[in-house]
């Protein structure tokens, strides 16, 4: 049984998250030859605070893009 840990930006609709583990399940069915039941997807929303790429936040990033 797979266990995919997905970490997202706090913020994405339910519609979106539907969307998105029906095809990540439909994927790892395919991959693994296993059962949509057998496919577990765990999602962490995290702030754009808590996640920094280059030296730089996220947080900071979008207030230098808006500039």
């Amino acid at each position: 049984m797979p266990n995919i840990t997905v970490e997202i930006f706090r913020g994405r609709t339910l519609d979106q998250r539907r969307r998105f583990v029906e095809g990540v399940t439909r994927c790892a069915v395919d991959a693994f030859g296993i059962k949509p039941e057998g496919v577990r997807i765990t999602f962490f929303e995290i702030e754009r605070s808590d996640l920094a790429r280059g030296g730089v936040l996220f947080s900071d990033m979008d207030s230098v893009n808006k500039s």
